[in-house]
């Protein structure tokens, strides 16, 4: 077989820079890698190092350890393996291509602005040696730069943005798995557990395991469950968290283990012997995700900087850390706050309308200033991802893009009362609820809402 770039006798190999895209089928990347007739070297780089890039939280890296154990066994059942490298990802790659001579570097692109500028500096440098570098379009159904405002301008409204993604071209059909890699000679790497991904003293996963099993295997089964068994009820029951409503999908697609091109061709499959909006309402979520990321392409910094700046002049006051921590641990007297928390904890996510309560009820009751709430959540989440954790914190704050004015504070109790009347998901995560052992309220909920719009007459006034 002739090589493509080469000659026949030319069997140096393609590197697959694997990173947020821990799949084989509908993997760009791995799939041109697998058509070009060379050897394929696959390579993870895990880096805690290079200036800009966040490191995941630890429940994050608990669920990377296993999804790249189950990506390794998958790779090698193709004939290929999965190289694992530790290090500031721009100097290790360009290391590697110089170790192995190889012919080309595929990977499939990223959109955070640290993470665009190591890209820039992997591809130009490869080029710079005659060595083919190709980025592809893997992890969002539209690049950014392809959905504007009439304009040329980024959205930043859901509703119109939706609209826009809706009437451009359908998003492309998932690609096939490749069945046989050629394989290449594997460099020496680092082991696993080498990483320190996994918790130890103390290992705290139990939860973890119990709830998840991460694997593009496990993700297909869950996109097939919720599929056959969720998705018609779906706008009916979503916003309920006492059932298994929800699709469990997250971590699946923040960690690439399927990707958004096969949930919305499997979920637009379904929905034709599927009777009702329930399965326009879940993709509207993934137009969510969607929406979070192209902003991140807009707004780099948005983990820690609002994007109205107005913002900045609220007036957070001092902290009080015995606040933080009783929210932390599900301990703030408020049931569905503290429901919420101990999920949370205990299996690494939590229902989507408890985290609105859960964030607004930090933000808005407690006036603690939504970039520790974030960083909570991004240590104790599976599925944060640096642009939905961010983008939502930076909503509930009332800062953000499409952001829920200040005004808007979800109440705790009204929220229970409507979405978890008789109590289910409370009693299971808050067993002593409505017992002598459960705390009084650590805040009168009537007052601080008062004193948050007082805050919010501040940013006003700042306009």
């Amino acid at each position: 077989m002739t090589a493509a770039g080469g000659g026949a006798t030319d069997r140096r190999p393609v590197v697959v820079w694997f990173r947020d895209d821990l799949r084989m089928a509908d993997n760009p990347a791995l799939r041109a890698a697998a058509d070009s007739g060379r050897p394929v070297l696959c390579v993870y780089v895990w880096d805690a190092e290079s200036a800009g890039v966040r490191p995941p939280g630890a429940a994050a890296r608990w669920w990377l350890h296993h999804s790249l154990a189950s990506l390794a066994a998958d790779l090698e059942d193709a004939g290929a393996g999965l190289l694992l490298r530790s290090g500031p990802a721009e100097h290790v790659v360009r290391d590697l291509l110089a170790e192995v001579d190889a012919a080309a570097v595929y990977w499939n692109r990223r959109y955070g602005g640290a993470e665009r500028r190591i890209d820039e500096a992997v591809k130009t440098a490869a080029r710079a040696s005659g060595i083919e570098a190709t980025s592809f379009a893997a992890s969002l159904l539209h690049e950014p730069w392809t959905i504007r405002t009439g304009s040329g301008t980024a959205f930043s409204v859901y509703t119109p943005f939706w609209r826009a993604c809706l009437a451009a071209p359908e998003p492309r059909r998932p690609l096939p798995r490749p069945r046989e890699l050629a394989p290449a000679a594997l460099p020496q790497g680092v082991e696993l557990d080498a990483l320190g991904l996994l918790p130890t003293h103390p290992d705290w996963a139990g939860g973890l395991r119990e709830t998840w099993t991460p694997g593009e295997a496990e993700a297909h089964r869950d996109l097939d469950a919720f599929l056959a068994d969720g998705v018609a009820d779906y706008r009916r029951d979503r916003d309920v968290p006492g059932i298994a409503a929800t699709s469990r999908l997250s971590p699946r697609l923040r960690w690439g283990e399927l990707s958004p091109h096969q949930v919305w061709h499997a979920t637009a499959q379904a929905r034709r012997g599927v009777p009702g909006d329930g399965p326009a309402t879940f993709l509207s979520e993934l137009g969510w995700r969607e929406f979070a990321y192209h902003t991140l392409f807009e707004h780099p910094d948005l983990a820690t900087v609002n994007i109205h700046r107005e913002y900045d002049s609220f007036p957070w006051p001092r902290l009080h850390p015995a606040s933080l921590r009783a929210w932390q641990q599900g301990r703030t007297g408020i049931p569905l706050v503290d429901a919420g928390m101990r999920e949370l904890w205990r299996t690494g996510t939590m229902h989507n309308r408890v985290r609105m309560v859960t964030a607004s009820f930090l933000v808005k009751n407690l006036l603690i200033d939504w970039r520790r709430g974030e960083q909570w959540f991004w240590d104790t989440l599976v599925d944060a991802d640096p642009a939905s954790n961010p983008f939502n914190w930076q909503w509930i704050a009332g800062s953000g893009a499409d952001a829920a004015p200040y005004f808007r504070v979800f109440n705790p109790e009204l929220q229970r009362e409507k979405f978890d009347r008789n109590g289910d998901y409370v009693r299971r995560w808050v067993p002593e609820w409505d017992t002598q052992e459960y705390p009084e309220p650590i805040v009168d909920l009537g007052e601080t809402r008062r004193a948050a719009l007082a805050a919010y007459d501040v940013v006003k006034r700042s306009r």
